[in-house]
Formats: structure tokens, C-alpha cells, sequence
């Protein structure tokens, strides 16, 4: 369809028929998607994001986001957001370099540091941005990167902007990234991983990679986008739990899932986030995010400080709803956290599974490729504070009753 502005091309032809045809192909791809059970419509959800959320005008149960604290849709971090829009206006209006980092930015990036017992700060657009800014900046031709085989997608992108030699490990097979970074030579050395993986649930073996990033004079990069508030004493995450801080090159993670805002970060040595500021192109060429998204996830660091009984209680049903699938021999693989995998064989069973979820009231992703690999689809649980037990055990009896049939 035409735009009424639109002046109409001199050829003769409808005006959008050399369109079509040069994007034909993309109808072909389409049709290919679906026939594989793959396509992915768009959900329109109204109101904020909670325990129960309408998803095109459906009432359910949500087990399908990343508001691992329930701050999402909190009514503290939306009059901080209203607060610092007010205060530092709507938009950056500028990239950091220029005039966008504003005092709600500062003031973020003081607080992660502080959080994370590191030097300094560098706040990005999202989680995404930083960790294929970051792993392009700290690895080129001639270096060697060694990636566990679960990262995450914006980890795997990274590792392809850089050039430089990535290799991947099984995984969280400590043994075989050891054998690559001990006979492959190169200038430089990266070892990259998740702390808490994804899709499945599972925690890296951090206190060995560290171990193997001192004997190989290595850097190690985490990241911790879905343990970012979540585990250690204070909240920071794995790595704290670990008790590994002063063994890890580079801090990742985000403020849009536990934190409830939106948003990436890196953290690590000045100098470090230094470099990053004059090399990190996401970071250097991209509008700075919102000084509201800075005041809710300060606001929200300021919570989980305060609240360490959302993250306990996050924990303590997690590990009831794992034990309880386990218990009637549903594969949840190696799960250990508050995501939780439901493996199953196709495509097909996936969105089969997740369709009936929806009529019993719960909303469930369907996993499947290329989030997942190809032989793999699943279901993908996320367990929040804001759950109740009597949900959390509805939903177990309904994942049991149709997928141990």
C-alpha cells in the first residue's frame, strides 16, 4: 500500500510491484519458518509487567519474563522513573561522549561499582550492546577466544566482530577450555562465559575458569545478566558467591531483568573502562539510554539491598519446582536456578505443550531454534519473587500431567 504523499513512479508499474518482487524471497523464508514450527507471533501485552499479565486481551499466569524480582512493574521504581524523566527529561538527547551522560548516569555507574567491589563503571543501551562492544574491543586478529558452548547470542556476536580465533568448549567443560588456551598460540587470551546460562538454567564452573585464567595468564569475562542481583550476600551476583571478584577481568551484565529497568553495563579495572570509552562503539556511537532507566535501576540496587527475602524466597521455590518436575522424571537437565527447562524432542511438542499451558491459564515460551540449537526445543520457566506456591505448584501439575503423558 501506497503512502498518500507517495509520487507515483514514471514506469507504468503499480507502484510497489519492483518492491515485491525484489522481496519475494522473504515470503519463500517465511513460509519455511512456519512449516517448521518455528514462527514466532508478536504478543501485545497491556498494562505492566507482573505475576499476571493480559497478553492479546488473555488473562495469565506469567512464567515467561526476566522481572526475577518482581521490580518491573513495582510502583517505587515507576515514580523513580517519573522522577528522573522529570529531572533529567525523557531522552538523553546526546551519546556519553558528547552531552548525554547525565548525573543519574554517575551516579549509576558510582553505585554498580560499589555493588560489584570494582573500580569503575560503563553503563550501555542494553546487555546486548555491551557484551558485543566489549569482547570486539578486547579481541582481534592474532587473539584467541574461548567461549562456552551455551552463551549467550550477544556473546556469540561479539566473538564474531572481534576476528579474532574463537573457540568454543563444551559446555562448562572446564578440561577442554584448558586444552585449547594450553596449545593454541595466540597474542592475547579471552575466556568468555554466562554465569547463570539462559536457557538452561545451569551456573558455569566459575571458581575453576578463574583458576584457569591465572595459570594461562588469561583475561576472564562474565557475564551476569540473569545473576545480577540475585545471588551473593549482597546481591551482586555469582561471582560474588564465588568469592572470585579479584579473579575476573570483566563484569557484565543488565538492568533489565532482576533490576527492573533496561539497560547493560560493564564493570572492572579504570583502566579497563577507560579503554572501553574510547573503543566501544556501541557505547561511543549510540544515543546514551534514558536518564529514567538510570534513576529506576539505582533505585532498584537500593531495593535489593534492602529486600534480600525477594531473592531468598526466589530461591527457596526454585529449587521446590525443580525437585518436584525431577521428582516425576521430567528432563529439566541440570537446572540449578530460577530458570527452569523443560527439554522436549521437536519444534512440534514445544508449541503443542506451551499451547495447552495457555488454555490452563499459564503463560510458557516455546523455545526453539535458533535460540536453542537445532536437535533441542523446550520449555522455558522463569520463576519470580512475585509467584506464589499455589501457582508455582498449578503450574508443575500442568507441565507434569501433559508432558509425562
Amino acid at each position: 500500500m501506497s503512502c498518500q504523499h507517495e509520487t507515483p513512479l514514471q514506469t507504468g508499474l503499480p507502484v510497489n510491484q519492483p518492491l515485491l518482487e525484489s522481496l519475494a524471497w522473504l515470503q519463500e523464508e517465511l513460509n519455511d519458518i512456519k512449516s517448521d514450527n518455528l514462527f514466532r507471533p508478536v504478543r501485545v501485552r497491556s498494562g505492566r509487567q507482573a505475576g499476571t499479565i493480559t497478553l492479546n486481551g488473555l488473562s495469565l499466569m506469567n512464567f515467561g519474563a526476566n522481572d526475577y524480582l518482581g521490580y518491573a512493574g513495582d510502583p517505587r521504581l515507576v515514580k523513580a522513573s517519573a522522577k528522573g524523566a522529570c529531572a533529567e527529561g525523557a531522552g538523553a538527547g546526546a551519546s556519553p561522549l558528547v552531552s548525554g551522560h547525565s548525573n543519574l548516569h554517575d551516579t549509576l555507574g558510582k553505585n554498580l561499582s560499589s555493588l560489584l567491589c570494582t573500580e569503575d563503571s560503563l553503563i550501555f543501551p542494553s546487555g546486548y550492546a555491551a557484551n558485543t562492544a566489549t569482547i570486539s574491543c578486547l579481541a582481534g586478529p592474532g587473539d584467541l577466544i574461548v567461549s562456552d558452548a551455551h552463551n549467550h547470542a550477544s556473546i556469540i556476536d561479539g566473538c564474531r566482530l572481534s576476528r579474532a580465533d574463537v573457540r568454543i568448549y563444551p559446555h562448562r567443560n572446564i578440561t577442554a577450555a584448558a586444552e585449547l588456551l594450553q596449545t593454541i598460540p595466540a597474542r592475547r587470551r579471552l575466556i568468555v562465559t554466562d554465569s547463570l546460562f539462559s536457557m538452561d538454567g545451569t551456573i558455569a564452573p566459575l571458581t575453576g575458569l578463574a583458576q584457569l585464567a591465572h595459570d594461562t595468564q588469561s583475561m576472564l569475562l562474565v557475564d551476569e545478566a540473569h545473576a545480577t542481583g540475585l545471588f551473593g550476600t549482597h546481591g551482586s551476583g555469582l561471582i560474588e558467591a564465588a568469592g572470585i571478584a579479584s579473579s575476573v577481568a570483566v563484569r557484565i551484565g543488565t538492568l533489565s531483568k532482576a533490576l527492573g529497568s533496561a539497560g547493560g553495563f560493564v564493570s572492572g579495572h579504570h583502566t579497563l573502562i577507560e579503554f572501553l570509552r574510547h573503543r566501544a562503539r556501541s557505547w561511543m556511537f549510540s544515543t546514551a539510554h534514558p536518564p529514567a532507566s538510570a534513576a529506576v535501576a539505582i533505585e532498584s540496587m537500593k531495593l535489593i539491598s534492602e529486600e534480600p527475602f525477594r531473592r531468598q524466597r526466589l530461591a527457596e521455590n526454585a529449587c521446590r519446582f525443580r525437585q518436584k518436575l525431577s521428582d516425576h522424571e521430567i528432563n529439566i537437565g541440570d537446572a540449578e536456578a530460577h530458570i527452569v527447562p523443560v527439554f522436549l524432542e521437536t519444534p512440534q511438542k514445544a508449541v503443542e505443550i506451551a499451547a495447552s499451558l495457555t488454555r490452563d491459564g499459564f503463560f510458557v515460551p516455546a523455545i526453539r531454534p535458533p535460540s536453542v540449537p537445532r536437535d533441542s526445543s523446550l520449555l522455558r520457566i522463569s520463576l519470580s519473587y512475585i509467584h506464589t506456591q499455589d501457582t508455582i505448584n498449578s503450574l508443575s501439575d500442568s507441565i507434569i500431567n501433559y508432558v509425562g503423558t
